[in-house]
């Protein structure tokens, strides 16, 4: 188990691919520290079903679209286990509903740029502190595909700006971090919906998804097989990277040729 020893904080971490990636992370050795905003009982299952593969685990609830969530949920997940190793920064508010920046209301917007971007960045600088001093870390952020490229995504004026200010941000830290031996990525997952969020690849491969390039939908082994990847000790020449998990899949382009 190659990241034995190790400790992991997935936020976000009780349902979706935050789930997966935290079975991901314990499957490879690592103590988890699972996070939820209210979602209790789905954590504490998922804690009990992690403690059985052999690894510990605790679920601290925790709302990072907020500073005070912020600093409660960094205080008590590095108390946990002698200090966070792995930071998966999964959560983030989303919109489902197509809306025109104009119909935003300020408390929206504001929930969304804290929840996707300032919140990220506030629970990155308290932990990095503690990564530096071991001298070894690794920082992941999620993204969406092609955020990378910013280009206009309508409807999801918001949340594109806060991902994309994101990955500017993930470039700029990775540079920083890379001295003290710290990794920082942005992973930009494709379209991938309800509970294919959960599946693996093995229970998605002979289903159809007649939008999808590659035939099969995408599912959240897609997604925490390269979060494992990008958290191996010998991954620690890939920093500053966004890589797009899509399966060649372009949400944005298919939005704009619906409008």
């Amino acid at each position: 188990m190659e990241l034995m020893g190790r400790t992991a904080l997935v936020t976000g971490s009780a349902k979706g691919l935050g789930k997966r990636t935290a079975l991901q992370l314990a499957s490879l050795g690592c103590s988890i520290v699972l996070n939820y905003l209210g979602s209790r009982q789905e954590a504490l299952e998922l804690q009990r079903e992690i403690e059985q593969i052999g690894v510990r685990a605790i679920a601290i609830q925790g709302d990072i679209s907020v500073p005070a969530g912020v600093a409660k949920l960094a205080a008590e997940a590095e108390a946990w286990n002698g200090g966070i190793d792995i930071l998966v920064n999964n959560a983030g508010p989303f919109i489902r509903e197509r809306r025109l920046f104009a119909d935003y209301s300020e408390e929206s917007i504001t929930q969304l740029l804290n929840g996707n971007l300032l919140g990220v960045m506030l629970l990155d600088r308290k932990l990095l502190s503690g990564m530096r001093e071991r001298g070894w870390g690794r920082i992941i952020h999620l993204g969406f595909g092609h955020a990378d490229e910013a280009r206009a995504w309508p409807h999801r004026a918001v949340y594109a700006a806060a991902k994309t200010g994101l990955v500017s941000f993930t470039k700029s830290l990775a540079v920083e971090e890379a001295p003290y031996g710290i990794t920082v990525n942005m992973i930009g997952p494709g379209d991938i919906r309800g509970l294919n969020k959960e599946r693996t690849i093995v229970e998605a491969a002979y289903d159809r998804d007649m939008e999808s390039p590659v035939g099969r939908p995408g599912t959240g082994e897609d997604i925490a097989r390269v979060i494992g990847f990008l958290c191996q000790p010998s991954s620690d020449f890939l920093t500053g990277s966004i890589i797009n998990v899509t399966g060649g899949f372009d949400a944005i382009r298919s939005n704009i040729i619906g409008l």
